[in-house]
Protein backbone atom coordinates (compact mmCIF):
# COMPACT_ATOMS: atom_id res chain seq x y z
CA UNK A 1 0.00 0.00 0.00
CA UNK A 2 1.46 3.48 -1.00
CA UNK A 3 0.17 6.76 0.31
CA UNK A 4 -0.98 9.86 -1.92
CA UNK A 5 1.21 12.63 -0.90
CA UNK A 6 2.34 16.08 -2.05
CA UNK A 7 5.34 17.10 -3.17
CA UNK A 8 5.63 19.99 0.12
CA UNK A 9 5.24 16.76 2.21
CA UNK A 10 7.92 14.59 1.13
CA UNK A 11 10.29 18.06 0.64
CA UNK A 12 9.12 18.68 4.69
CA UNK A 13 10.63 15.15 5.20
CA UNK A 14 7.33 13.79 6.67
CA UNK A 15 7.10 10.96 4.26
CA UNK A 16 10.87 9.83 4.58
CA UNK A 17 11.24 6.12 3.95
CA UNK A 18 7.40 5.57 3.23
CA UNK A 19 6.03 4.25 0.00
CA UNK A 20 3.89 6.83 -1.57
CA UNK A 21 2.32 7.88 -4.62
CA UNK A 22 2.91 11.44 -6.29
CA UNK A 23 0.58 13.07 -8.87
CA UNK A 24 1.61 15.84 -10.89
CA UNK A 25 3.57 17.90 -14.20
CA UNK A 26 6.57 16.94 -15.58
CA UNK A 27 8.64 19.63 -15.47
CA UNK A 28 11.70 18.56 -16.64
CA UNK A 29 13.62 15.47 -17.91
CA UNK A 30 17.02 13.98 -18.29
CA UNK A 31 18.64 10.80 -18.60
CA UNK A 32 22.06 9.08 -17.71
CA UNK A 33 22.67 5.73 -18.51
CA UNK A 34 20.11 3.75 -17.06
CA UNK A 35 18.47 6.19 -14.97
CA UNK A 36 15.41 8.70 -15.80
CA UNK A 37 16.15 12.10 -13.60
CA UNK A 38 12.32 13.19 -13.77
CA UNK A 39 11.38 17.00 -11.85
CA UNK A 40 7.92 16.44 -10.82
CA UNK A 41 5.71 19.38 -10.08
CA UNK A 42 2.27 19.90 -7.99
CA UNK A 43 1.60 23.08 -7.12
CA UNK A 44 2.65 22.46 -3.87
CA UNK A 45 6.83 22.28 -5.08
CA UNK A 46 8.99 20.35 -7.27
CA UNK A 47 10.98 17.22 -6.31
CA UNK A 48 13.25 15.12 -8.29
CA UNK A 49 12.00 11.20 -9.07
CA UNK A 50 14.42 8.75 -10.47
CA UNK A 51 13.16 5.94 -12.25
CA UNK A 52 16.10 2.75 -12.91
CA UNK A 53 15.70 0.96 -16.65
CA UNK A 54 15.55 -2.10 -14.85
CA UNK A 55 12.73 -1.03 -12.32
CA UNK A 56 10.06 -1.53 -15.15
CA UNK A 57 9.36 -3.25 -18.23
CA UNK A 58 11.45 -1.83 -20.77
CA UNK A 59 9.28 -0.40 -23.32
CA UNK A 60 7.37 1.36 -20.33
CA UNK A 61 11.21 3.47 -19.79
CA UNK A 62 11.50 4.12 -23.39
CA UNK A 63 7.92 5.23 -23.26
CA UNK A 64 9.00 7.89 -20.13
CA UNK A 65 11.78 9.16 -21.98
CA UNK A 66 9.43 10.11 -24.82
CA UNK A 67 6.81 11.28 -22.87
CA UNK A 68 6.48 15.08 -23.82
CA UNK A 69 7.14 17.87 -20.71
CA UNK A 70 3.75 19.16 -18.84
CA UNK A 71 2.60 15.81 -19.15
CA UNK A 72 0.55 14.38 -16.05
CA UNK A 73 1.84 11.48 -14.28
CA UNK A 74 1.43 9.49 -11.03
CA UNK A 75 4.33 8.32 -9.70
CA UNK A 76 4.95 5.22 -7.15
CA UNK A 77 7.77 5.05 -5.31
CA UNK A 78 9.61 5.63 -2.00
CA UNK A 79 10.60 9.07 -0.28
CA UNK A 80 14.43 9.04 0.91
CA UNK A 81 16.81 11.79 2.17
CA UNK A 82 19.53 12.89 -0.92
CA UNK A 83 21.97 15.82 -0.19
CA UNK A 84 22.62 15.79 -3.72
CA UNK A 85 19.36 16.07 -4.84
CA UNK A 86 17.19 19.80 -5.15
CA UNK A 87 15.79 20.45 -1.57
CA UNK A 88 17.56 17.30 -0.29
CA UNK A 89 14.35 15.06 -1.09
CA UNK A 90 13.73 12.65 -3.64
CA UNK A 91 11.31 9.56 -5.09
CA UNK A 92 13.47 6.27 -5.95
CA UNK A 93 10.85 5.52 -8.31
CA UNK A 94 9.00 1.95 -9.07
CA UNK A 95 6.39 2.62 -11.36
CA UNK A 96 4.57 5.68 -13.28
CA UNK A 97 1.28 6.27 -14.92
CA UNK A 98 0.79 8.86 -17.62
CA UNK A 99 -2.57 9.98 -16.78
CA UNK A 100 -2.64 12.99 -19.64
CA UNK A 101 -0.27 13.03 -22.65
CA UNK A 102 0.58 16.74 -23.53
CA UNK A 103 1.03 17.79 -26.83
CA UNK A 104 4.75 17.66 -28.04
CA UNK A 105 5.35 21.23 -28.91
CA UNK A 106 5.28 23.08 -25.54
CA UNK A 107 6.10 26.54 -26.87
CA UNK A 108 8.60 27.24 -23.75
CA UNK A 109 12.13 25.85 -24.71
CA UNK A 110 15.24 25.55 -22.93
CA UNK A 111 16.69 28.13 -24.78
CA UNK A 112 16.41 32.29 -24.42
CA UNK A 113 12.89 34.14 -25.29
CA UNK A 114 12.56 37.29 -25.49
CA UNK A 115 9.96 39.14 -22.87
CA UNK A 116 7.54 40.06 -25.34
CA UNK A 117 7.31 36.19 -26.11
CA UNK A 118 7.64 35.08 -22.48
CA UNK A 119 4.63 37.47 -21.83
CA UNK A 120 2.18 36.35 -24.85
CA UNK A 121 2.70 32.89 -23.07
CA UNK A 122 2.42 34.24 -19.41
CA UNK A 123 -0.34 32.02 -18.69
CA UNK A 124 2.67 28.91 -19.25
CA UNK A 125 5.61 30.71 -18.01
CA UNK A 126 4.12 31.14 -14.62
CA UNK A 127 5.07 27.44 -14.27
CA UNK A 128 8.71 28.16 -14.31
CA UNK A 129 10.65 27.39 -10.99
CA UNK A 130 10.72 31.12 -10.00
CA UNK A 131 7.57 32.42 -11.03
CA UNK A 132 6.50 30.15 -8.83
CA UNK A 133 8.59 30.50 -6.11
CA UNK A 134 7.28 34.63 -6.58
CA UNK A 135 4.00 33.60 -5.86
CA UNK A 136 4.28 31.71 -2.48
CA UNK A 137 6.35 34.94 -1.21
CA UNK A 138 3.52 37.36 -2.52
CA UNK A 139 1.02 34.97 -0.94
CA UNK A 140 3.08 35.06 2.06
CA UNK A 141 3.17 38.77 2.24
CA UNK A 142 0.31 39.14 2.06
CA UNK A 143 -0.62 36.78 4.70
CA UNK A 144 1.83 37.57 7.19
CA UNK A 145 1.02 41.35 6.69
CA UNK A 146 -2.94 40.10 7.47
CA UNK A 147 -1.18 38.10 10.54
CA UNK A 148 0.52 41.66 12.20
CA UNK A 149 -2.73 43.87 11.51
CA UNK A 150 -4.88 41.28 13.34
CA UNK A 151 -2.90 41.54 15.93
CA UNK A 152 -2.61 45.35 16.14
CA UNK A 153 -6.26 45.22 16.43
CA UNK A 154 -7.15 46.46 12.15
CA UNK A 155 -10.29 45.43 10.80
CA UNK A 156 -9.70 43.91 7.39
CA UNK A 157 -12.89 45.90 4.95
CA UNK A 158 -13.64 45.96 1.27
CA UNK A 159 -14.56 49.16 -0.52
CA UNK A 160 -15.83 50.02 -4.41
CA UNK A 161 -13.70 49.80 -6.87
CA UNK A 162 -16.29 51.73 -9.52
CA UNK A 163 -15.81 55.19 -8.26
CA UNK A 164 -16.61 58.68 -9.40
CA UNK A 165 -14.10 60.88 -8.72
CA UNK A 166 -10.35 60.76 -8.52
CA UNK A 167 -8.36 60.68 -5.43
CA UNK A 168 -4.87 60.98 -6.83
CA UNK A 169 -5.43 63.34 -10.17
CA UNK A 170 -7.41 63.09 -12.70
CA UNK A 171 -4.72 62.11 -15.85
CA UNK A 172 -4.15 58.75 -14.52
CA UNK A 173 -8.11 57.59 -14.28
CA UNK A 174 -9.04 54.93 -16.08
CA UNK A 175 -12.73 56.20 -17.32
CA UNK A 176 -15.96 53.68 -18.45
CA UNK A 177 -19.16 53.73 -18.94
CA UNK A 178 -21.50 53.00 -15.84
CA UNK A 179 -25.30 53.18 -17.32
CA UNK A 180 -25.79 56.86 -18.40
CA UNK A 181 -23.35 58.07 -16.02
CA UNK A 182 -19.36 58.93 -15.94
CA UNK A 183 -17.44 56.59 -13.31
CA UNK A 184 -13.49 55.23 -13.33
CA UNK A 185 -11.50 52.54 -11.58
CA UNK A 186 -10.24 53.37 -8.51
CA UNK A 187 -7.30 54.86 -7.96
CA UNK A 188 -7.39 54.05 -4.24
CA UNK A 189 -9.27 53.06 -1.77
CA UNK A 190 -8.95 56.32 0.53
CA UNK A 191 -11.61 58.43 0.33
CA UNK A 192 -13.70 55.41 1.42
CA UNK A 193 -11.42 54.27 3.89
CA UNK A 194 -11.78 57.62 5.34
CA UNK A 195 -15.73 57.18 5.93
CA UNK A 196 -14.76 54.04 7.83
CA UNK A 197 -12.68 54.75 10.09
CA UNK A 198 -15.75 56.79 11.77
CA UNK A 199 -17.75 53.20 11.84
CA UNK A 200 -15.36 50.53 12.51
CA UNK A 201 -12.03 52.31 14.06
CA UNK A 202 -8.64 50.92 11.99
CA UNK A 203 -8.60 49.18 9.35
CA UNK A 204 -6.97 48.27 5.97
CA UNK A 205 -7.57 46.70 2.88
CA UNK A 206 -6.32 44.00 -0.18
CA UNK A 207 -7.55 45.54 -3.14
CA UNK A 208 -6.69 46.41 -6.64
CA UNK A 209 -5.54 49.57 -8.24
CA UNK A 210 -5.88 51.31 -11.17
CA UNK A 211 -3.88 53.42 -12.74
CA UNK A 212 -3.77 55.07 -16.56
CA UNK A 213 0.18 56.00 -16.58
CA UNK A 214 1.75 56.39 -19.78
CA UNK A 215 4.87 55.07 -18.26
CA UNK A 216 6.95 52.32 -19.50
CA UNK A 217 9.40 51.76 -16.70
CA UNK A 218 10.50 48.93 -14.46
CA UNK A 219 8.47 49.91 -11.62
CA UNK A 220 4.77 50.86 -12.42
CA UNK A 221 1.96 48.59 -13.72
CA UNK A 222 -1.24 49.79 -15.28
CA UNK A 223 -3.13 47.03 -12.34
CA UNK A 224 -1.84 46.74 -9.09
CA UNK A 225 -2.68 45.51 -5.38
CA UNK A 226 -2.51 47.72 -2.85
CA UNK A 227 -2.57 47.03 0.89
CA UNK A 228 -4.09 50.34 2.13
CA UNK A 229 -4.46 51.31 5.82
CA UNK A 230 -6.19 53.67 7.72
CA UNK A 231 -6.47 54.88 11.30
CA UNK A 232 -8.37 57.81 13.42
CA UNK A 233 -6.57 59.38 15.65
CA UNK A 234 -2.96 58.95 14.32
CA UNK A 235 -0.34 61.36 13.09
CA UNK A 236 2.26 61.52 10.72
CA UNK A 237 4.96 59.83 13.14
CA UNK A 238 2.76 57.59 14.33
CA UNK A 239 1.76 56.26 10.80
CA UNK A 240 5.41 55.74 9.88
CA UNK A 241 5.93 54.17 13.33
CA UNK A 242 3.29 51.50 11.91
CA UNK A 243 5.11 51.21 8.25
CA UNK A 244 8.29 50.60 9.66
CA UNK A 245 7.43 47.78 11.96
CA UNK A 246 4.75 46.21 9.38
CA UNK A 247 7.28 46.70 6.72
CA UNK A 248 9.82 45.26 9.06
CA UNK A 249 7.80 42.31 10.33
CA UNK A 250 7.15 41.34 6.81
CA UNK A 251 10.63 41.21 5.85
CA UNK A 252 11.87 38.83 8.96
CA UNK A 253 9.01 36.34 8.50
CA UNK A 254 9.71 36.03 4.71
CA UNK A 255 13.63 35.39 5.28
CA UNK A 256 12.06 33.01 8.44
CA UNK A 257 9.89 31.09 5.79
CA UNK A 258 10.61 31.38 2.14
CA UNK A 259 14.49 31.25 2.84
CA UNK A 260 14.58 28.61 0.00
CA UNK A 261 12.59 30.74 -2.52
CA UNK A 262 14.28 33.64 -1.36
CA UNK A 263 17.49 32.22 -2.75
CA UNK A 264 16.08 31.05 -5.58
CA UNK A 265 16.10 34.45 -6.85
CA UNK A 266 19.51 35.52 -5.88
CA UNK A 267 18.13 37.11 -2.33
CA UNK A 268 20.00 36.53 0.75
CA UNK A 269 17.25 35.35 3.76
CA UNK A 270 19.79 37.44 5.96
CA UNK A 271 19.61 40.88 3.97
CA UNK A 272 15.60 40.83 4.67
CA UNK A 273 16.61 39.71 8.34
CA UNK A 274 18.38 42.56 9.02
CA UNK A 275 15.50 44.99 8.49
CA UNK A 276 14.59 46.50 11.82
CA UNK A 277 13.40 49.66 12.62
CA UNK A 278 13.56 52.51 13.44
CA UNK A 279 14.03 52.84 9.61
CA UNK A 280 15.90 56.49 9.14
CA UNK A 281 14.32 59.27 8.44
CA UNK A 282 14.42 62.51 5.50
CA UNK A 283 12.91 65.19 4.72
CA UNK A 284 11.90 66.04 1.04
CA UNK A 285 14.42 69.49 1.49
CA UNK A 286 17.26 66.90 2.53
CA UNK A 287 16.52 64.77 -0.63
CA UNK A 288 16.96 67.48 -2.59
CA UNK A 289 19.76 68.16 -1.57
CA UNK A 290 21.26 64.94 -1.53
CA UNK A 291 20.08 64.12 -5.15
CA UNK A 292 21.74 68.15 -6.45
CA UNK A 293 24.80 66.99 -5.01
CA UNK A 294 24.98 63.85 -7.32
CA UNK A 295 24.14 66.77 -9.98
CA UNK A 296 20.70 65.70 -10.94
CA UNK A 297 18.53 68.03 -12.66
CA UNK A 298 16.02 68.81 -9.96
CA UNK A 299 14.67 72.14 -7.78
CA UNK A 300 12.66 72.21 -4.87
CA UNK A 301 9.09 71.60 -5.76
CA UNK A 302 9.62 68.90 -7.93
CA UNK A 303 8.21 65.46 -7.33
CA UNK A 304 10.99 62.46 -6.85
CA UNK A 305 9.95 60.54 -10.59
CA UNK A 306 11.85 57.05 -10.99
CA UNK A 307 14.84 58.23 -12.37
CA UNK A 308 15.56 60.57 -9.25
CA UNK A 309 13.76 58.31 -6.94
CA UNK A 310 16.41 55.12 -8.06
CA UNK A 311 19.50 57.82 -7.45
CA UNK A 312 18.46 58.16 -3.99
CA UNK A 313 17.10 54.64 -2.99
CA UNK A 314 21.07 53.55 -4.36
CA UNK A 315 22.70 55.73 -1.02
CA UNK A 316 20.47 53.22 1.46
CA UNK A 317 21.19 50.04 2.51
CA UNK A 318 17.53 49.87 4.17
CA UNK A 319 14.20 51.28 4.02
CA UNK A 320 13.92 55.01 4.57
CA UNK A 321 11.12 57.78 5.10
CA UNK A 322 11.39 60.69 2.89
CA UNK A 323 8.42 62.97 4.79
CA UNK A 324 7.21 66.94 4.17
CA UNK A 325 6.68 66.73 0.11
CA UNK A 326 5.93 70.40 -0.83
CA UNK A 327 1.82 70.78 -0.94
CA UNK A 328 2.09 71.29 -5.33
CA UNK A 329 2.93 67.47 -5.87
CA UNK A 330 0.32 65.88 -3.33
CA UNK A 331 -3.09 65.19 -3.86
CA UNK A 332 -5.57 68.07 -2.11
CA UNK A 333 -6.51 65.81 1.13
CA UNK A 334 -2.86 65.90 2.31
CA UNK A 335 -2.49 67.86 5.42
CA UNK A 336 -0.46 71.35 5.15
CA UNK A 337 2.17 71.49 8.17
CA UNK A 338 1.03 74.34 10.43
CA UNK A 339 4.65 75.37 11.05
CA UNK A 340 5.32 75.68 7.56
CA UNK A 341 2.11 75.86 5.24
CA UNK A 342 3.96 74.78 1.81
CA UNK A 343 4.78 71.13 2.91
CA UNK A 344 2.79 68.25 3.73
CA UNK A 345 2.64 66.10 6.99
CA UNK A 346 3.54 63.48 3.83
CA UNK A 347 6.06 60.63 3.66
CA UNK A 348 6.74 57.93 1.39
CA UNK A 349 8.80 55.14 2.41
CA UNK A 350 11.63 53.63 -0.32
CA UNK A 351 13.52 50.64 -0.45
CA UNK A 352 16.72 50.81 -0.67
CA UNK A 353 19.09 49.37 -3.79
CA UNK A 354 17.60 51.48 -6.29
CA UNK A 355 14.15 49.82 -5.55
CA UNK A 356 12.37 53.49 -4.85
CA UNK A 357 8.84 53.87 -3.43
CA UNK A 358 6.92 51.34 -1.91
CA UNK A 359 4.46 53.13 0.38
CA UNK A 360 3.20 56.23 0.30
CA UNK A 361 0.67 58.34 2.83
CA UNK A 362 0.26 61.01 5.07
CA UNK A 363 -2.03 63.07 7.42
CA UNK A 364 -5.19 63.61 6.01
CA UNK A 365 -6.94 67.30 6.08
CA UNK A 366 -9.56 66.97 8.97
CA UNK A 367 -10.25 70.45 9.18
CA UNK A 368 -13.86 71.47 6.82
CA UNK A 369 -12.49 74.77 5.65
CA UNK A 370 -9.14 73.82 5.12
CA UNK A 371 -10.60 70.58 2.71
CA UNK A 372 -13.07 73.00 0.89
CA UNK A 373 -10.26 75.58 -0.04
CA UNK A 374 -8.13 72.73 -1.04
CA UNK A 375 -10.74 70.98 -3.56
CA UNK A 376 -11.03 75.20 -4.63
CA UNK A 377 -7.67 75.69 -4.86
CA UNK A 378 -7.38 72.38 -7.15
CA UNK A 379 -9.97 73.20 -9.51
CA UNK A 380 -11.67 70.30 -8.54
CA UNK A 381 -15.32 69.25 -8.80
CA UNK A 382 -17.21 69.99 -5.07
CA UNK A 383 -20.33 68.13 -6.09
CA UNK A 384 -18.16 64.84 -6.79
CA UNK A 385 -16.64 65.22 -3.42
CA UNK A 386 -19.57 66.63 -0.70
CA UNK A 387 -19.98 63.02 0.48
CA UNK A 388 -16.07 63.32 1.37
CA UNK A 389 -16.52 66.69 2.70
CA UNK A 390 -19.52 65.74 4.95
CA UNK A 391 -16.95 63.56 7.30
CA UNK A 392 -15.25 67.10 8.34
CA UNK A 393 -18.54 68.10 9.41
CA UNK A 394 -19.96 65.57 11.69
CA UNK A 395 -17.46 63.86 13.88
CA UNK A 396 -14.09 64.86 12.12
CA UNK A 397 -10.45 63.51 13.78
CA UNK A 398 -7.30 63.61 13.21
CA UNK A 399 -5.92 60.65 10.92
CA UNK A 400 -3.48 59.03 8.85
CA UNK A 401 -3.28 56.08 6.58
CA UNK A 402 -0.51 54.83 3.63
CA UNK A 403 -0.90 52.73 0.72
CA UNK A 404 1.74 49.77 -0.42
CA UNK A 405 1.95 48.56 -2.74
CA UNK A 406 2.26 44.91 -3.04
CA UNK A 407 4.19 44.21 -6.48
CA UNK A 408 7.08 46.60 -5.43
CA UNK A 409 7.27 45.08 -2.18
CA UNK A 410 7.75 41.78 -3.71
CA UNK A 411 9.91 43.02 -6.14
CA UNK A 412 12.34 44.64 -3.46
CA UNK A 413 11.96 41.33 -1.15
CA UNK A 414 12.87 39.06 -4.56
CA UNK A 415 15.37 41.01 -6.40
CA UNK A 416 13.72 41.15 -9.07
CA UNK A 417 14.64 43.23 -11.71
CA UNK A 418 11.18 44.30 -13.45
CA UNK A 419 7.73 44.68 -11.49
CA UNK A 420 6.62 42.86 -14.32
CA UNK A 421 7.32 39.77 -12.57
CA UNK A 422 6.31 39.96 -9.32
CA UNK A 423 2.26 39.11 -11.07
CA UNK A 424 1.23 36.46 -12.72
CA UNK A 425 -0.31 38.40 -15.44
CA UNK A 426 0.87 42.11 -15.26
CA UNK A 427 -1.10 44.60 -17.31
CA UNK A 428 1.44 47.04 -18.48
CA UNK A 429 0.59 50.34 -20.73
CA UNK A 430 1.12 47.98 -23.89
CA UNK A 431 -0.56 44.84 -22.76
CA UNK A 432 -3.65 43.13 -21.38
CA UNK A 433 -3.00 39.75 -22.67
CA UNK A 434 -3.26 37.04 -21.79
Amino acid sequence: MTTLVSVSEVLSGKSEGEAVTLRGWLHHRRSSGGILFLQLRDGTGIIQCTLKRDHVVPDKFERLEKTPLESTLEVTGSAHKDPRAPRGYEIQASDYVILTEALPDYPIAKKYHGPEFLLDHRHLTIRAAKMQSMLRIRAKVLEVARDWLKSEGYLEVQVPIIVTAAVEGGSTLFELKYFDQRAYLTQSWQLYAEAMISSVGKIYTFAPSFRAEKSRTRRHLTEYWHLELEAPWMDLAGLMRVEELLVSHIAQQVAEQMAEELRLHGRDPDYLKRVKPPFQRITYDDAIRKLQSRKIAIKWGDDLGWDQEKVLASMFDSPFFVSHYPKGVKAFYHMPDPSRPEVTLSTDLLAPEGYGEITGGGQRIHDLKQILARIEEDHLDPKAYEWYVDLRRYGTVPHSGFGMGLERTVAWLCKLKHIRDAIAFPRLINRAYP
